[in-house]
């Protein structure tokens, strides 16, 4: 299940086959995300803020001829009970400037709960307030919620799947965000921070742009 509605999303899918704990880890591993999202530039993990929260960059492909977007957050986790919970907005960095090569875009709030809903099944529910910094054409709008999403949630699912043979041959114990103990991250204050708003960075206007014609053939490509 997919709502998108203008910078509202709201995602919901049903995973057989993946555990919660399973669906948790994949959605903390950046490294394997570089592995599985065909939409990322760069993700890296900057600096620990407590056992809970750090401070990230993530950098995405946006359809052409759209300019690819980029942001930094504060994100914090919590395990609840079986459920976990995994929220983010946008900061700024001193060390992580906007960038002239990409669009600043701003997270008023994001956040993934992950739900058991057996010992080997989980509902993963998608919700996020995003300023694209923007004016989007119609077509973005529709190819996001009539293809961009689901595709993305497919991959998800298979992400998880396919995550507990990945993990078994790359660092197999490391989890930091289970195991703070194990987190290499350079330290951080919260006041070294600021938020991010919106009204602070270039609005830029897309909305004349028209679709690519490699990007509409995208759709009639198969799943590997």
């Amino acid at each position: 299940m997919v709502w998108i509605l203008r910078s509202l999303c709201y995602c919901r899918v049903d995973m057989p086959g993946v555990s919660a704990a399973t669906a948790y880890d994949v959605l903390h591993d950046a490294d394997y995300r570089k592995k599985w999202d065909p939409n990322v530039i760069e993700t890296h993990d900057i600096a620990r803020i407590t056992n809970n929260a750090d401070v990230g960059y993530y950098s995405w492909k946006c359809p052409k001829p759209l300019k690819n977007r980029d942001v930094v957050t504060l994100r914090s986790w919590y395990v609840l009970d079986k459920s976990y919970v995994i929220i983010n907005f946008s900061v700024k960095h001193p060390k992580y400037p906007p960038r002239k090569d990409l669009v600043r875009a701003v997270s008023l709030w994001a956040g993934y709960l992950v739900q058991p809903t057996g010992n080997n099944s989980c509902y993963l529910t998608y919700l996020a307030q995003v300023d694209p910094k923007g004016s989007l054409p119609k077509w973005v709008v529709n190819k996001s919620s009539q293809y961009l999403a689901p595709k993305m949630l497919k991959k998800i699912h298979k992400a998880c799947l396919k995550y507990p043979s990945w993990k078994q041959e790359h660092n197999a114990n490391i989890k930091p965000w289970l195991h703070p103990e194990q987190c290499r991250l350079p330290t951080m204050v919260l006041t070294d921070l600021t938020l991010q708003h919106a009204s602070s960075l270039e609005t830029i206007d897309e909305s004349g742009l028209m679709e690519a014609r490699e990007e509409r053939g995208d759709t009639s490509e198969s799943e590997n």
